[in-house]
Formats: C-alpha cells, sequence, structure tokens
C-alpha cells in the first residue's frame, strides 16, 4: 500500500476499513460474476416467471423500473450487513 494512502487512511479513525475493503471487493466481485450467492441463468429465471404466471410483457415499464431500483437497494443492504467470520 502507497505511504501516502495508509497516512490518510490512519488519519480517519473513524472509518472502519475493513467494511469498506469487504464492500468493495462484494461489489467488484458482483460486477464480474453477477449477485453473490446467486446462479440462476437468464432461462431459470424466465422459467420461474412462468411458473409464477407472471407476464413481464404487461408489466408497464416506469413500474419495471422502481422495482429493480428497489431490489439493487435492497442487494446493497443486504452486502452491507454481511459480516466477515
Amino acid at each position: 500500500m502507497p505511504e501516502e494512502l495508509y497516512r490518510k487512511m490512519k488519519k480517519r479513525s473513524d472509518v472502519k476499513w475493513s467494511d469498506v475493503a469487504r464492500r468493495a471487493i462484494l461489489e467488484r466481485l458482483e460486477a464480474l460474476e453477477g449477485p453473490v450467492g446467486y446462479h440462476a441463468t437468464t432461462e431459470e429465471l424466465r422459467e420461474k416467471i412462468a411458473k409464477a404466471g407472471v407476464k413481464l410483457e404487461k408489466i408497464p415499464i416506469d413500474e419495471a423500473v422502481v422495482h429493480h431500483r428497489r431490489m439493487r437497494e435492497l442487494a446493497r443492504k443486504r452486502i452491507s450487513t454481511i459480516r466477515a467470520n
């Protein structure tokens, strides 16, 4: 780690740097591999949606966008509460 970065981090004792690093690592993994702990393919998701009787083409796009944003927010909260063992 560069010395200058280390000094800046030491000045901010109010920040839990291990939590910051953990969240950054999880976000990067999800960007590369998809949500951590979730491995369904698009086709598997389509099958689940069809079995549930949901007609995606009937959902207004603005409503879908609202739900998508809410799901992302909940996923971020879930990730941020994961504690390293």
